[in-house]
């Protein structure tokens, strides 16, 4: 026999605040608008972002489009109460993938799921992609916000982020560019970006420190906000050295570390030669391998040891290409060149002297 049902459900009772989320969205107008740019004119709410090639400048654009989320880094902000920034993570994570194929960020969508929706938590989210957007000169055109009662547990949330690039066709970075002897640079990173957590929080628990004691690598700051440094979003000097056509090839810094991203722009008949002295690891990575008791080799895998973005360069053309990302506020060192492979794809020199 059918149990009593007289009383009437509704959303709202079994979790679902369609008024919450209407209040939301009204939040966030002013945000996406504060995004808009050529080509974009974000209106938050409809069923759909549109986006204008012709008006952003492009005659024979060819699209380029990334989405990524934020990895375990989510469990420390959410553990810590520390919202505001996870959004710049999110939006510079997709972006700066965007720029190894040469290409603009134009515009940028966001997912965003809960449990139970927390407004304020909700805001402070949405204005750190807000916030990334304006650093990336994308729009914000849209999203999704969804209230999921039963899919996650009190507190916790999950973020994804996908963006859309341009470049023009004839400009579009390929393997087939990059040759032996070009010099790479390195542009320093933030901190560890958003890739290694799930190991940098085992280390965290095996120290027994709490997210909101003193960090013993970076002064004045706790745990949870050192390591919740957003990533660096390198959009307007990457594009600023592009402008030169000196740019051989970008290279992000992110899962698979300067191990496995860097072979990823050139073809199998090169390799990079990276000098590990030529740059100060910061004291964040050291600290990690020591209380961790991480190989090196590990380490390199995992982290980007304080280079978040690589830039290929003629010899000829790498004094013009740094002196534009200097006044773009990025001071760039050589760490490297490409020669012809003879084994590995990634030739490590001075492994010895790092995170010691």
């Amino acid at each position: 026999m059918d149990k009593d049902n007289t009383h009437h459900l509704t959303y709202h009772g079994v979790g679902v605040n369609i008024n919450a989320a209407n209040k939301l969205v009204n939040k966030l107008k002013p945000l996406a608008s504060s995004t808009c740019r050529p080509g974009a004119n974000p209106c938050i709410g409809g069923f759909g972002g549109l986006f204008d090639p012709k008006a952003a400048g492009y005659s024979d654009p060819i699209l380029v489009a990334c989405t990524d989320g934020v990895g375990t880094k989510l469990r420390i902000a959410i553990n810590s109460g520390i919202h505001d920034t996870i959004g710049i993570d999110l939006v510079a994570m997709c972006v700066n993938d965007l720029l190894v194929h040469g290409a603009e960020p134009l515009v940028f969508l966001d997912y965003y799921a809960t449990g139970k929706l927390d407004l304020a938590v909700s805001k402070d989210i949405i204005a750190g992609i807000a916030d990334g957007c304006k650093q990336a000169g994308c729009g914000l055109i849209g999203g999704e916000t969804a209230e999921m009662p039963g899919m996650y547990r009190e507190g916790d949330y999950e973020l994804v982020g996908f963006a859309v690039g341009a470049i023009n066709r004839s400009r579009v970075l390929e393997s087939r560019r990059v040759r032996a002897g070009d010099i790479v640079l390195g542009l320093m990173s933030s901190g560890l970006h958003s890739n290694g957590y799930s190991l940098v929080r085992q280390v965290i628990e095996r120290t027994g420190i709490t997210w909101h004691a003193q960090a013993p690598f970076e002064a004045n700051k706790t745990i949870a906000e050192a390591l919740l440094a957003p990533t660096k979003i390198y959009v307007k000097a990457c594009l600023a050295a592009l402008a030169t056509n000196a740019v051989q090839g970008f290279v992000h810094i992110t899962g698979g570390g300067l191990l496995e991203n860097p072979p990823r722009v050139f073809n199998e008949n090169l390799a990079l030669r990276l000098d590990l002295t030529s740059w100060i690891t910061p004291t964040v990575f050291t600290w990690i391998a020591k209380k961790g008791n991480i190989d090196k080799k590990e380490m390199l895998r995992t982290f980007n040891c304080g280079l978040g973005m690589l830039v290929l360069v003629r010899p000829n053309d790498v004094e013009t290409v740094q002196s534009i990302l200097k006044t773009q506020g990025e001071n760039s060192v050589r760490v490297g060149f490409i020669e012809p492979r003879k084994d590995k794809a990634v030739v490590l020199c001075g492994l010895s002297s790092i995170f010691s």
